[in-house]
């Protein structure tokens, strides 16, 4: 479960990056935008304990963002 959290964390700011100084340009972990919000949204549903720290509304934003 820790994993989980952990992976999460890593594709978020995989997506803080892309967004930022990776000028939407970068690498992602999920190959193509929407395999990697894919894979966020199948972690965040996932988890029994949802994180403080990221909504599903701040993954769809960053769907949004980077689509």
């Amino acid at each position: 479960m820790e994993y989980d959290y952990m992976l999460l964390s890593r594709l978020q700011s995989d997506c803080d990056y892309y967004l930022g100084n990776g000028n939407k340009s970068s690498r992602l972990w999920g190959i193509t935008v929407k395999e990697h919000i894919a894979t966020m949204k199948d972690l965040w549903n996932k988890l029994k304990v949802k994180p403080e720290w990221l909504t599903l509304t701040e993954i769809e934003t960053y769907e949004t963002k980077m689509s």
